[in-house]
């Protein structure tokens, strides 16, 4: 079994701080990228959205934003958003919070954005305190598994479909081992949202 959404302790948190759904009624929804950018699948991404006139939120690995500044500096120039995913996307659970503070502001050192995902959602109540202060920690409402060995391309795209709702964030990823998946499922996925009167929309600090 995998989990679509989060863990419901991260859900009580306060959203001041951690968001996992913008609090909205309208049908809008916010796409999410994490793990690039990487020649291999974030060009391709930014492709399927430009096709379809809309923008997205990427959450970058500072160490792929320092290798691949080319890609990066696109991302930008295409109006969409961008968020810390820390430098080497290291997994809360195998650092300390001092270890971890420097891991991601180590990827401050290459853009700067007040937006934080922290890899595979996974972080400690120390970590969370030493970073709130200078992050809004972003979840998502909506894991579209595209990474999981389990999980086809087919059923990808169903559970972004499945869980789609007013103030969704969804979580794709611009990475090698993700790419086949998320290429089929994303474009099927905009097609679904748009057919039923949603727009997307970018994440920013104050949603």
């Amino acid at each position: 079994m995998y989990a679509i959404h989060p863990p419901w302790f991260y859900r009580v948190l306060s959203p001041k701080y951690l968001l996992c759904q913008v609090p909205v009624r309208n049908k809008v929804a916010y796409l999410t990228f994490d793990d690039g950018p990487v020649p291999e699948a974030t060009p391709m991404v930014l492709d399927i959205l430009v096709n379809f006139k809309i923008k997205a939120s990427f959450f970058c690995v500072g160490d792929n934003v320092r290798k691949h500044r080319d890609i990066f500096d696109r991302i930008m120039a295409d109006g969409h958003a961008v968020g810390n995913h820390s430098f080497n996307h290291l997994s809360g659970w195998k650092a300390s919070p001092g270890a971890y503070y420097n891991n991601v502001m180590a990827c401050r050192e290459y853009f700067d954005s007040k937006l934080f995902r922290p890899p595979h959602g996974r972080f400690t109540p120390g970590q969370y305190f030493v970073l709130r202060n200078d992050f809004r920690f972003v979840l998502w409402s909506v894991l579209t598994m595209d990474y999981h060995p389990a999980v086809s391309p087919e059923q990808c795209l169903l559970n972004a479909t499945e869980n789609l709702s007013p103030g969704a964030i969804i979580v794709f990823h611009d990475s090698i081992k993700s790419k086949e998946k998320m290429i089929y499922a994303l474009p099927g996925f905009i097609e679904y949202a748009l057919a039923r009167g949603y727009t997307f929309e970018v994440l920013s600090p104050e949603v």
